[in-house]
């Protein structure tokens, strides 16, 4: 089969698998950059997959539940081409000191018999949760949750969903929902509804991922010019610039095709041919 990135998608419908308004940031950069025309489906309960405020558990890792929604989305609505996206949030992959947004995009061709897969991963989210007694804690939070572009959800504790509330937006509603579970259970756990239509930071960062995999279709295959010829492995030993040895720094990226196996190794991605000496193990140890 030959392939071009443009008569490979262009004017194929390619449904988005999300019940958050996700296509709104999505849409736009995957019909500017496949050509394909974008929909959602119809009463698609992505939820049932797993929620951030524990209503229902995620039991499966990021990827095989945006796998998981694009088969739900073709099989609603009977498309070939499905797109997903699927997020989470805790330390930084490698500051684990700081607290990361970590967003997995997924594109399925069951036409084509292809996924190709884009990540994005970021240090800004306002994800945050607190225990408070008073209101002023309440507003101080809210504040720093940057309330109310932000949404926020109300419940009596951490993990009940006993009387929770989501997608608080208004002041009037937060305060009044804050009193009354103030007075039924003496205590208010509140956070930030991670939902991407409550969470403007969020969308930002899919939009980050949906760009990086219009990206990664484009990149086609030297050998076969299949679509999604991307980074599969990578390899540390950057020399130091002082005694030479190998320091734990990246030294090359593999790249490979799913379709035919090729691969292709780049070196020094980062333009850097070597190390400064306060990341060599032997100069700095």
């Amino acid at each position: 089969m030959s392939w071009t990135t443009l008569n490979s998608f262009k004017g194929r419908q390619l449904v988005i698998a999300t019940m958050h308004h996700k296509e709104q940031v999505m849409a736009p950069i995957l019909e500017k950059g496949l050509g394909v025309i974008c929909t959602t489906p119809k009463d698609l309960d992505t939820d049932s997959f797993g929620t951030f405020s524990g209503e229902t558990v995620r039991t499966s890792d990021a990827l095989t539940v945006a796998r998981q929604k694009c088969l739900a989305a073709i099989v609603a609505t009977d498309c070939d081409l499905a797109v997903a996206s699927e997020g989470s949030f805790g330390p930084h992959p490698s500051a684990y000191f700081a607290t990361a947004d970590d967003e997995l995009v997924v594109l399925l061709d069951r036409e084509n018999q292809l996924e190709i897969i884009a990540r994005s991963v970021s240090f800004k989210t306002n994800f945050s949760g607190s225990s408070i007694t008073t209101e002023q804690e309440l507003l101080d939070f809210a504040t720093q949750a940057t309330f109310p572009s932000h949404g926020l959800i109300l419940r009596p504790s951490q993990y009940s969903t006993e009387d929770m509330v989501k997608g608080i937006v208004s002041l009037d509603v937060l305060l009044e929902e804050f009193h009354y579970l103030k007075t039924k259970y003496s205590t208010v756990f509140v956070e930030t509804d991670m939902r991407a239509l409550y969470n403007p930071t969020r969308m930002e960062i899919i939009s980050m991922a949906t760009k990086q995999l219009v990206q990664n279709v484009q990149s086609l295959c030297p050998e076969c010019q299949t679509p999604g010829f991307t980074i599969t492995d990578v390899k540390t030993g950057l020399p130091c610039s002082w005694c030479g040895s190998a320091t734990s720094s990246v030294l090359s990226h593999i790249y490979s095709c799913k379709k035919c196996g090729f691969a292709k190794e780049q070196l020094y991605p980062n333009h850097k041919k070597t190390e400064d000496p306060g990341f060599c193990n032997y100069c700095n140890p």
